[in-house]
């Protein structure tokens, strides 16, 4: 309603480089910070954190994903950081994480070995699987239920020939999913582990983000380092994006669409957030789309 003036500001003690709101309740967020911190902000305390993660137990790097989870008491979440690590933690007490796993893939539980975390993905239908995009390009998947340290990490999925800046599950498909890094965006099939399903052509620019429709199953975004948004539709064409918009002179970083999938926000290296509505036939399950979508 005033795009020139924030409702409120959050000040963290060290820059956040994740921010989560909370399902259950929009007062709490969750943010991780630069130097490995964890902090909640309760938005009717005013714009200081409630609390703060010791240092001593916090990541050693800083934080990129930070997920709440699915649970009773709505203040439980996780943080995972190019320290190597997944913390899991309650905000009732951010002195200790509640839990822990090291990134290593060689399942020895080595630090020193561990991957850096760069992207973190959930899906709350899948309450003890997730996702870990890394630094090296390979994605993990993991177990938080597993029985041993070993088994927590599931398999992995090689492609990227740099870091993994976003993972997203498709909300219509969640075996599916997309990853962006390097100069593409692919598309994943949970059960091939051996090779991404579909690929977008190599941009002469770095792709920074990405993310799915939220109502249509074929429908895909990604942001670039030239300050492009694409706009992609697997079933219209899969080696070029439906729409392709200039958006500014700078590199875009981030992107998050509206649940309602009419609307989307890019951030970008200067602190821009520019708003857009996207064409009804881009936001608009088209018929037969889902069995479409499945065949291919």
């Amino acid at each position: 309603e005033n795009p020139n003036k924030p409702e409120l500001v959050l000040k963290p003690s060290s820059p956040l480089v994740s921010l989560e709101y909370n399902p259950k309740d929009s007062h709490v967020l969750v943010g991780g910070c630069y130097n490995g911190q964890m902090a909640y902000w309760d938005t009717r305390k005013g714009g200081l954190p409630v609390e703060v993660s010791t240092v001593e137990v916090s990541h050693r790097d800083p934080v990129y994903g930070a997920i709440w989870l699915q649970s009773k008491t709505g203040t439980e979440c996780f943080s995972a950081s190019t320290d190597g690590q997944v913390l899991w933690w309650d905000i009732r007490k951010l002195s200790e994480p509640t839990e822990m796993l090291v990134l290593d893939i060689t399942r020895q539980g080595l630090l020193e070995n561990a991957l850096g975390a760069v992207a973190l993905e959930f899906e709350p239908t899948m309450p003890t699987k997730f996702m870990v995009g890394t630094e090296q390009g390979i994605v993990i998947a993991c177990n938080r239920k597993a029985k041993t340290p070993q088994e927590k990490i599931t398999g992995t999925y090689s492609g990227h020939h740099g870091p993994v800046y976003a993972l997203a599950r498709n909300p219509f498909y969640t075996k599916i999913f997309l990853t962006v890094g390097d100069w593409t965006a692919r598309i994943w099939s949970e059960e091939n582990k051996e090779s991404s399903i579909m690929s977008t052509k190599y941009h002469l620019s770095y792709l920074t983000d990405g993310c799915w429709s939220t109502v249509r199953p074929a429908v895909f975004f990604t942001t670039r380092s030239d300050g492009t948004l694409d706009v992609w539709d697997f079933l219209f064409k899969q080696k070029d994006p439906s729409l392709s918009l200039k958006i500014c002179d700078e590199p875009l970083s981030s992107l998050r669409l509206q649940d309602n999938g009419c609307v989307v926000g890019c951030g970008s290296k200067l602190g821009t957030v520019t708003l857009l509505e996207i064409s009804s036939g881009l936001c608009t399950l088209q018929r037969n789309e889902k069995t479409l979508a499945t065949a291919v």
